[in-house]
């Protein structure tokens, strides 16, 4: 009798064990795997955005934040990086004043000899490695916002496709990209586009469509 009992409780340990040993692995592996795989699906990501980002560059001056709005939506539907161009003396909201004569922009306006604009930086490092070029700006006085011309003329353009977009409430394009691309004298500059000061994303988005790059 003692044996059949010694056996008996040897069956159901045997049997404890065993089932215990069978579930660990499915757990571990459950935890584990999903880990893997995201890790390894977050490194191609991240690789893919990086050569998609080395193609195309977004070079801006914002006056008062709507181009930089709009320079923003076409980084990051390009996959492109951001310049934005900052001038050494900053323009505050009086300079920008041009319903006032003596304001900045109106004596710049006025005088040609004042709109040579230093800048904090004229050239982007890698510039050889960007093959597309996006130039935003506000429409001064029918023009492209003259900060813009100083970084146009640091740069070489050659072997470059480059397209103009600017900002206004009311005023068109017009010629800004043609004066710009005259400028530069190199380059191959597309025709440009003109958002409205409160550009939408989906404005963006039609127009690169509409780009076919």
């Amino acid at each position: 009798m003692k044996k059949i009992t010694a056996l008996l409780l040897s069956l159901v340990m045997i049997l404890g064990l065993a089932a215990c040993s069978s579930g660990t692995p499915s757990s571990n592996e459950s935890s584990t795997a999903p880990e893997s795989d995201g890790t390894l699906s977050s490194q191609i990501s991240t690789e893919n955005t990086d050569t998609e980002a080395g193609n195309t560059l977004v070079v801006y001056f914002s006056a008062t934040g709507n181009t930089e709005e709009a320079a923003n939506y076409i980084a990051q539907l390009t996959g492109g990086d951001l310049f934005e161009i900052e001038p050494t003396d900053p323009y505050t909201s009086e300079d920008l004043n041009w319903t006032n004569d003596n304001s900045r922009v109106s004596q710049e306006h006025n005088d040609e000899s004042l709109r040579n604009v230093e800048l904090i930086a004229d050239t982007v490092d890698n510039w050889e490695s960007y093959d597309t070029i996006f130039i935003g700006y506000p429409i001064w006085w029918g023009i492209a916002a003259w900060p813009v011309n100083t970084f146009v003329e640091a740069n070489d353009f050659t072997g470059k496709t480059v397209i103009s977009f600017c900002t206004s409430a009311s005023s068109s394009l017009g010629d800004s990209g043609e004066l710009l691309a005259e400028l530069a004298g190199t380059g191959n500059w597309l025709e440009g586009q003109r958002f409205r000061s409160s550009v939408s994303e989906a404005d963006v988005q039609q127009w690169l469509d509409s780009l076919n790059l």
